[in-house]
């Protein structure tokens, strides 16, 4: 394998001195998860990188980037010592990005984005060497670290940048300098840091900031915040996606079968139809914005849509699975693990999402069916607000569909006050408490929907239901 960045390479794009020669064939920044032949760079953030030079070269490290030779690390050691990580980090980043001539999709919103880097990532599979964002690598060391990835053949790079306070959102555009940026939508996430949704849609605008010459903005129509984005992308060329008449992509129709979406729409004057497996029609709209954004960027949209029947929701984001209680076939319950993140917006439409879903039977040959169930954490970062925005949930028309709602953490103790009696489940502190009571909240034919905000850790109690899954006893034939 060509090597990613040799010791020369990365002393030009991020200055510092190298006592000695080396070749990398990746970039780590987590020893966990490192690599033989990784460059390791030694960030410091909840700890400091540096304490964790020596194994990371233990293990095969190629080199590592450091302020400093840690004591415990030999002074012939393959080290580029900078005066600051972070900031040769950046510049590896610009680095990369530089030296590739692939196209550039930058993706932001409020929700979705991490779904929609995905599709992208699928879509764009048969047509190019495509790099994008691993998990959520979104902030100010994750999209400069995903450029550092990049290999100089890639065709399509899908970089996903996200924010949690104003000004974030430019400088990580203007590193990424994308051809294509697209917005997902824009929702009540992080008010405690922006006040208001204008000034959400305008940090998220921020992404059209970074775009190279000639590039194409794609934004969703059907916001009330929609004309701050138009107003951000003034000077290029502009693609909307949405309901609207006027919108390039606009979505004619949704239908939900039992094992995919079903959407049809109309795309620059043309019909297309495609299908997304097992996904909640919240995910309709950002995969047209997501056909529109690979388009943008040259691709093939027939083939486009033909292949985002191959996705599926990310960990944590509203994928679906069946988990059988016991050894009897019927006995089985279907989870829908959605907590990785909660605002409003992205809660509503899990809600919507479980209200249309259809539960099993609860025994084989049973007339009666499972229960439709929501366990749901705290949403975070809302602001002065937020006992308010939780409080109101129970006025969310889906929840006359659902027949239970668990509450977990201080937050959602307002959703539940406001419950009608007959909905209100249990209520817990924490994740936990109620994860130890797991096998007590859930049935045969049951379908549970688990949503909060990551920080509220309620993916504690996704675990505690996998973990009721019944594993059938191996035979001995079977494990030979």
């Amino acid at each position: 394998m060509a090597p990613l960045w040799t010791a020369e390479e990365a002393m030009a794009a991020a200055g510092g001195s190298c006592g000695r020669d080396w070749e990398a064939t990746g970039v780590s920044i987590d020893t966990r998860t490192l690599v033989q032949g990784d460059l390791f760079i030694a960030l410091q953030d909840t700890r400091d990188g540096h304490g964790f030079v020596a194994q990371a070269l233990e293990k095969g490290a190629a080199a590592a980037l450091v302020s400093h030779r840690p004591d415990n690390v030999a002074s012939n050691a393959p080290l580029l010592i900078v005066p600051d990580v972070m900031d040769a980090l950046r510049a590896l980043g610009g680095a990369g990005r530089a030296r590739t001539q692939a196209r550039v999709i930058g993706v932001t919103g409020s929700v979705g984005k991490t779904s929609t880097k995905e599709m992208l990532r699928v879509m764009l599979a048969r047509q190019g060497r495509v790099h994008a964002s691993e998990a959520s690598y979104n902030n100010h060391w994750g999209v400069p670290l995903t450029l550092a990835r990049m290999q100089r053949e890639t065709d399509f790079a899908v970089i996903e940048i996200g924010m949690n306070a104003p000004g974030e959102i430019a400088p990580l555009s203007r590193m990424a300098r994308p051809h294509v940026a697209l917005v997902t939508t824009v929702a009540a996430a992080h008010l405690e840091a922006f006040g208001s949704l204008a000034g959400i849609a305008q940090e998220k605008a921020a992404i059209f900031d970074g775009l190279e010459p000639g590039g194409t903005a794609v934004l969703n129509a059907d916001l009330e915040v929609s004309n701050i984005l138009l107003e951000a992308a003034k000077g290029h060329q502009i693609v909307r996606f949405g309901h609207i008449l006027e919108a390039e992509y606009r979505l004619i129709a949704i239908r939900k079968t039992p094992d995919a979406l079903v959407v049809e729409a109309n795309a620059m004057g043309q019909d297309i139809l495609f299908k997304l497996p097992g996904a909640g029609r919240h995910f309709g709209l950002n995969a047209l914005g997501a056909l529109a954004a690979a388009a943008a960027a040259g691709a093939d949209l027939a083939l486009a849509a033909m292949d985002l029947a191959q996705w599926q929701p990310p960990q944590g984001r509203g994928g679906r699975e069946t988990l059988r209680l016991d050894a009897v076939e019927a006995a089985e319950f279907t989870l829908i693990d959605d907590a990785y993140n909660a605002n409003p917006a992205s809660l509503g439409a899990a809600l919507d999402m479980l209200a249309e879903a259809e539960p099993g039977l609860r025994r084989a040959g049973s007339p009666r069916h499972g229960l439709r169930i929501a366990i749901l954490g705290d949403m975070l970062e809302l602001g002065a607000g937020e006992a308010t925005l939780h409080a109101k949930v129970a006025e969310h028309p889906a929840l006359a569909h659902i027949d239970i709602v668990h509450c977990v953490g201080p937050r959602m103790a307002h959703l539940w006050a406001a419950l009608p009696e007959a909905k209100r489940g249990r209520r817990a502190d924490t994740p936990d408490d109620l994860g130890r009571i797991a096998r007590k909240l859930v049935g045969p034919g049951d379908i549970v929907l688990v949503k909060g905000s990551n920080g509220s850790r309620v993916a504690r109690v996704v675990d505690a239901l996998r973990n009721l899954g019944f594993v059938p006893r191996q035979t001995a034939r079977e494990r030979d």
